[in-house]
């Protein structure tokens, strides 16, 4: 399986550069797998495919405004770094630009010395650890130095921080948002939950070795940056008992999914636990948990557009992909969803 078999041409101008004003009136494309039918919708219908007894799950993560710009100190050469990994209390694994000018030893200035940082090594594929000195707490310094560590191809500024955020997101720890749950607001989850669907959350913290393009050609070879994840007993608990009833488990997102498939056994059961996830799904992977899934439109060759495929198949979805083009869905992280049934 060649990574070039999930090349699609996607318009640049069809990239979404800014969110909707209303979240939940993104338009939805609805793909049967079993018979590669579409249906066109907006959003917030998508409770229409919803039945009582099912589950939705969600993932609460937080992303944190993990971009910052400092300063090396006693040149005054401008450094960004973006928080990746917490390793322990203030050390991080971060990306470092231009990483030449932050060899072991360099000292880093933000905000005027208001958060200092050291680099104190060089990891894998060129990432720096940086120990970082403040006075106070990190998070909330972090939260007035720090922005939202948009991905490469949104160009535009974003004018509210918490667009870029679900609004059921809890635990801080990703460097990136769960997209497919930008989509919903309270209003339609309340309306979810009159209509008698559960909703579960689990929490994985989103690495950018998610979105990092697959450089090699033949897809097995490819691995993925591991990320930290919880399920918690009464979550597990509640989705088990959902599969044992005979209805749905609806996956808000790639990342709720991969939180699902990781924890998971063999048999289809859910346990409870965290621990770190490096799972790869491509097309042949067995799903054990999932049964729907609700996710956005993703990127060319990328390791999202492989999960969809495993689930679908990659004939239908390279389909629906070439008529979301046609009908002129918005694609990425500020873009339309799609409900794979």
């Amino acid at each position: 399986m060649k990574t070039s078999d999930f090349y699609f041409e996607l318009p640049q101008e069809l990239i979404a550069q800014d969110p909707l004003k209303d979240r939940s009136s993104s338009r939805l494309l609805v793909l049967d797998r079993k018979t590669g039918k579409t249906e066109h919708h907006i959003f917030r219908e998508v409770i229409d495919y919803l039945e009582p007894g099912d589950c939705l799950v969600v993932n609460n993560t937080k992303v944190i405004p993990a971009r910052l710009f400092g300063a090396k100190v006693g040149t005054d050469a401008k450094i960004e770094v973006l928080l990746l990994k917490r390793k322990e209390a203030d050390v991080w694994e971060t990306l470092v630009k231009p990483g030449k000018k932050a060899k072991p030893g360099t000292r880093i200035s933000f905000g005027d010395g208001l958060l200092m940082g050291e680099v104190i090594d060089v990891v894998e594929e060129g990432n720096r650890l940086i120990r970082f000195e403040y006075e106070g707490i990190f998070e909330e310094i972090l939260d007035q130095l720090g922005q939202m560590p948009l991905p490469p191809y949104i160009t535009h500024q974003l004018e509210d921080k918490n667009r870029y955020q679900t609004v059921y997101a809890k635990h801080d720890g990703s460097a990136a948002a769960p997209t497919a749950g930008l989509h919903f607001t309270p209003e339609l989850l309340q309306q979810i939950r009159d209509k008698g669907v559960n909703i579960a959350h689990v929490t994985l913290h989103v690495g950018l070795g998610t979105f990092r393009p697959v450089k090699v050609e033949d897809v097995t070879k490819h691995h993925m940056h591991s990320e930290f994840y919880v399920v918690e007993e009464d979550q597990a608990a509640l989705i088990n008992e959902t599969k044992a009833k005979g209805k749905k488990v609806v996956s808000v997102g790639t990342t709720s999914c991969r939180t699902l498939e990781s924890a998971a056994d063999e048999q289809g059961i859910l346990h409870a636990g965290s621990g770190w996830t490096d799972i790869f799904i491509y097309p042949g992977y067995q799903f054990k948990i999932i049964d729907r899934l609700i996710t956005n439109f993703h990127l060319p060759e990328s390791t999202l557009l492989m999960l969809v495929s495993a689930l679908a198949g990659k004939e239908k979805i390279m389909a629906a992909y070439e008529e979301a083009v046609k009908e002129r869905y918005r694609f990425f992280s500020f873009g339309d969803a799609m409900l794979i049934l």
